[in-house]
């Protein structure tokens, strides 16, 4: 993209050059943009239109337990295709932690001077040796978390743990009737466009052309904050023995829980954001809830997909503003999916994620104990 091409939005040279740098899509943004003035898209085209159905009975498969004979056996299976060089790891890192003073989510530390980051690579490198392999792992980044992951990426980068970034896409921030937001100082307010930006950053950056390369063959992807979701060659071998592009980790809802759940639209069965039920669905009729959590076979990334784009309302210096974002697990909706039911808490727990200092403070002896289990710490 050449600085002409973004000429008549009377942008500052640092913002072009951040636009540049990160890939916006002038012809996208547009298109949403006139289709924000038109109507066409709302809060109400976020909703799905077709016939929406709780999974059917043996939708969900379940890990099998610890200690079991079958457990073993998918471990055993995972754990090879960790030595043969298969499997690779993405943490999304792209996070800005607000609610712990506006740093990189990544560098806030969360037990025994180790931090987000520290422990998730830890736990990779830690099931990498056990399996007798490495797993090359990426780091998903935004513009806001580039710099800084980047910098700790590089520091922990090591042959036995190859550590690499590519960041996701960059938009602006609209008024709600279309115009470009700005703020008080009259600066335009650029914001990533969510983790639906995975399979083109991917081939964007390079970074998926290097894999291949490589002969790795499936991707785990996990957020850098939910420290539970470690790299369990059970899960892998779960992933392989389904035999689906995709294999997704879902697990009981509690209460308070917001997010996607797997459900059927029009009898295919894929995961479902909160927000796009009808409001007529009852949904307390599915008892589980995504992780975001993932393995998806590489192949599947080789082409584009149609990926909606939801209207979302955000906040910035008291006044509404609108964003455009596209989510990972609509990816579910095209290819076939695993939906693979795993513990939420407990000794095979994995989900743990971090919102807030409280939150940390509550959950730190539990993560502690978790991750020393499991070599991690």
């Amino acid at each position: 993209m050449h600085e002409g091409a973004l000429g008549d939005l009377a942008l500052s040279a640092d913002t072009v050059s951040l636009l540049e740098r990160y890939g916006f899509d002038r012809k996208t943004f547009e298109l949403l943009r006139h289709k924000l003035e038109s109507g066409e898209l709302s809060d109400a085209s976020n909703r799905l239109s077709g016939r929406v159905e709780p999974p059917l009975p043996g939708d969900v498969r379940s890990l099998p337990a610890l200690g079991s004979s079958e457990r073993s056996a998918l471990a055993a299976r995972g754990e090879q295709a960790i030595r043969d060089g298969k499997i690779a790891a993405v943490v999304l890192a792209g996070g800005m932690a607000t609610r712990f003073g506006g740093v990189v989510k990544a560098a806030v530390e969360v037990a025994r001077g180790k931090t987000f980051l520290d422990l998730k690579l830890a736990d990779i490198r830690a099931s990498a040796r056990r399996a007798g392999g490495r797993v090359p792992t990426y780091l998903m980044t935004s513009f806001a978390t580039d710099a800084e992951v980047s910098r700790l990426a590089h520091a922990a980068n090591s042959p036995e743990l190859p550590v690499e970034t590519f960041a996701q896409f960059v938009s602006l921030r609209l008024t709600r009737d279309g115009g470009l937001f700005r703020d008080a100082a009259g600066n335009v307010s650029p914001y990533a466009p969510g983790h639906g930006d995975l399979s083109g950053a991917l081939r964007r950056s390079g970074a998926l052309a290097k894999l291949r390369a490589a002969g790795v063959s499936h991707l785990y992807m996990s957020n850098v904050d939910n420290l539970a979701a470690t790299l369990d060659p059970a899960i892998i071998g779960a992933h392989l023995e389904g035999g689906r592009p995709i294999t997704v980790e879902v697990a009981d809802k509690a209460k308070g829980d917001k997010g996607g759940a797997p459900a059927r639209v029009d009898g295919t069965l894929q995961i479902v954001e909160g927000f796009r039920f009808p409001p007529s669905f009852d949904q307390d009729a599915i008892p589980v809830f995504n992780t975001n959590t993932l393995i998806f076979d590489l192949s599947a990334f080789d082409r584009e997909f149609d990926l909606s784009w939801f209207v979302v309302t955000k906040e910035v210096e008291g006044k509404k503003v609108i964003q455009f974002e596209r989510l990972v697990h609509e990816l579910t909706a095209f290819l076939p999916t695993l939906m693979l039911g795993v513990a939420r808490e407990g000794n095979d727990g994995r989900f743990m994620p971090v919102k807030d200092p409280p939150e940390l403070e509550t959950r730190r002896p539990a993560i502690e104990s978790l991750l020393e289990q499991r070599g991690a710490l």
